[in-house]
Order: C-alpha cells, then sequence, then structure tokens
C-alpha cells in the first residue's frame, strides 16, 4: 500500500496504533466514540482526522479507505452490521487488518499486579469472535502473522497504559482502580515481552 493511502483506524482509543499510521500514511482517520478518548488522541496525533462514531455506522462515503486497521479493538464490534460497513467503505482490493498485542512470558510486572488486571479485563471481556463472521462477506481467505518485539517502560507509563484501555477508562470507579494499581507497582523500568497477533483480509 503506498504512502498517500487514505486509511482509518477503528477504535482508535488514545491513539497508539493512530500515531504510527499517521507516520506513513498521507490521510489517517480515526474513528472513537469516546469523547474523553478523542480529546486525548487530538492531543497526541494531531494530524489525524477524528470522527465520533462506532464500527455500525462509519461516517465516511463508499469505497473512501485504502485500509481499515483495528488495533486491541475488532472483537468489539465483530458482528454482520459492522463487517457490512467496513465492507462498505474499503475499496475493492482495500485491505482489513486487524491487531492484538499479547503480554508474553515471561512478565517483569508484580504477580498481584497481573492478576488484578486479568480480573478487570475478565469483567469487561467480549465474546469470542465468530468464526462463522466472515462467511458470505466480500473479503478473502484469512492470512496470519505474529511478530515478537519488547517494550521498555518506566513505571508511569506502565500505569498510563493501563489507564488507557477501554476496559478500564470506562469504570466509574477508575480512579479508584488506578490507584489500586499504583499502589501494586514499584518503581523501577520494565522490560515488557509482547507477541504483535496479525490477522488480515482482502476486500474483493
Amino acid at each position: 500500500m503506498s504512502d498517500d493511502a487514505t486509511v482509518l483506524d477503528i477504535g482508535a482509543g488514545t491513539g497508539k496504533l493512530t500515531r504510527v499510521l499517521a507516520e506513513r500514511y498521507a490521510r489517517v482517520i480515526a474513528l472513537e466514540p469516546g469523547q474523553e478518548l478523542r480529546a486525548i488522541l487530538a492531543a497526541r496525533v494531531p494530524g489525524a482526522e477524528l470522527l465520533a462514531g462506532v464500527a455500525e455506522r462509519i461516517p465516511l462515503a463508499g469505497g473512501e479507505v485504502d485500509a481499515v486497521f483495528a488495533g486491541q479493538s475488532f472483537h468489539w464490534f465483530a458482528n454482520d452490521v459492522a463487517l457490512a460497513e467496513i465492507a462498505r467503505v474499503l475499496r475493492p482490493g482495500g485491505v482489513l487488518a486487524m491487531m492484538w498485542n499479547v503480554p508474553a512470558e515471561p512478565s517483569p510486572l508484580p504477580d498481584d499486579y497481573l492478576g488484578r488486571i486479568e480480573e478487570l479485563h475478565e469483567a469487561m471481556r467480549p465474546p469470542p469472535i465468530d468464526e462463522n463472521l466472515f462467511d458470505g462477506a466480500p473479503f478473502g481467505e484469512l492470512r496470519e502473522a505474529e511478530v515478537e518485539h519488547e517494550q521498555i517502560s518506566s513505571r508511569e507509563e506502565v500505569l498510563a497504559a493501563a489507564a488507557s484501555v477501554s476496559w478500564i477508562i470506562s469504570r466509574d470507579d477508575r480512579e479508584q482502580v488506578l490507584a489500586e494499581l499504583a499502589a501494586m507497582l514499584p518503581e523501577g523500568e520494565y522490560r515488557l515481552p509482547i507477541r504483535m497477533e496479525l490477522g488480515w483480509r482482502i476486500r474483493e
């Protein structure tokens, strides 16, 4: 895909993926329903076009984008309506890319911190993606890859990452939860092993 492409980041959150896309592509559109998250995104990625909306109703014209990216978000809107909308805004030959960062072992984070994070995630974990979701949809076969990488983060960066995920930021008691997590995390630098799982399909 060329550098002059138009790409859409769905469920952009605080803009972690949006920022990477903006460094490469000419036009980057970020779709995010949360006003608080859009405010953070606007400050972090001023070059992106921000849209308020959800995957089931994408406020773009048909065939307007060359690629749709979903970083840590596709499972939240993996339904027939959203998939039809994604197909509508993608030009033929365009790409739907779905990415997830999965913590790898061994983690340098304390066991009680990891356990609490898992509890919080489990409380808002979406249902698994229907393996038949793409049956009959105008997309080619699934292609997959994995990339191992490492992230070196300060204590403040680890806590900021926790504060930015949808299943914490959307909680009414998020300030209390974040204070609880902070109390579990000692000062220091954390070398975090991560496995990025990528799946992509071509729009027919």
